[in-house]
């Protein structure tokens, strides 16, 4: 076989597979249709379904290690200053600030990255929680650049990235207590009807 032969039959191969791992990637990750492209919007989601995992691991090991008979109105909401080490996609050098407010109904993490905040909470599939928290964003002054929405069965990632207001005047863990409270007023109502 020559070589341009087998140069030809390298470049159809590495094209089909840049097919399947286009079709096997959600539209909104790859921007564009060339291959860095298509390579860097397969990491991104890989990225988000590892965070999806871990998060879902955790909170099957606190589950386990103290099971709840259901969400309660006045849940206790656990807050923990999060360091740049615990965050598994990091910037090497670069420090992140950031807070993760946990309870049985959600799980909500937020950090600085630049000049933005990333808020993540994992949970399970509410109705119209998502616009509950984009509420809460507006009324806090928060501007959102993107929202990303990954589901497995009847779990929820919601990802926002916001920019912060000029008017905004609180805190990363005070953000994650807010967005934590939009949820226990979702159990709220349900206990009540």
């Amino acid at each position: 076989m020559s070589h341009i032969a087998v140069e030809r039959n390298r470049r159809k191969q590495m094209n089909e597979h840049l097919k399947v791992l286009r079709s096997l990637t959600p539209c909104f990750y790859i921007k564009r249709s060339d291959q860095a492209s298509i390579i860097g919007g397969v990491i991104d989601f890989i990225k988000e379904l590892q965070e999806l995992l871990q998060s879902l691991e955790a909170k099957k090991k606190r589950k386990s290690v103290s099971p709840s008979p259901g969400p309660s109105p006045r849940t206790i909401l656990q807050l923990s200053p999060r360091t740049q080490s615990e965050f598994p996609f990091g910037h090497g050098s670069f420090k992140e600030v950031g807070a993760c407010c946990n309870s049985p109904l959600a799980d909500v993490e937020t950090k600085i990255s630049g000049s933005n905040v990333i808020l993540r909470t994992v949970s399970k599939r509410i109705p119209g929680q998502v616009v509950k928290i984009i509420k809460v964003l507006e009324r806090l002054s928060f501007e959102i650049l993107n929202l990303n929405i990954s589901s497995m069965e009847d779990t929820v990632l919601y990802s926002f990235v916001i920019k912060i207001g000029l008017e905004c005047q609180l805190s990363v863990e005070e953000l994650a207590v807010e967005v934590q409270r939009s949820f226990c007023t979702e159990a709220l109502s349900l206990t009540q009807t």
